[in-house]
């Protein structure tokens, strides 16, 4: 799946989603970087490397697993597949986005 196929299918999960009220990045290392800001009344999902209350860090490869089901979030933090700098509350609404 391309970096664009996985930002769509974010985009689309994001917006059904309640907003987070704050900002969550994906660092998928050399694949680049999912940023979703959720400040607003809803969440909105581009591929900036901006500041975030909440880093995710993370290969493309499992966060493709995330998106499919494959690999559950809490099970990912505790295998460390996921590593998490910043808010851990944030980390925690995962689940509601990538559902």
């Amino acid at each position: 799946m391309s970096l664009s196929s996985v930002l769509e299918t974010v985009t689309k999960r994001a917006e059904h989603a309640d907003p987070l009220g704050a900002t969550l990045r994906f660092d998928l290392g050399d694949d680049g970087n999912i940023y979703l800001d959720g400040k607003g009344d809803k969440n909105k999902v581009s591929e900036s490397e901006g500041e975030a209350d909440c880093v995710i860090h993370i290969t493309r490869e499992n966060f493709e697993k995330l998106l499919s089901g494959e690999l559950n979030p809490m099970g990912a933090f505790m295998g460390g597949k996921i590593k998490v700098k910043g808010d851990m509350g944030i980390a925690l609404k995962l689940q509601s986005i990538i559902s």
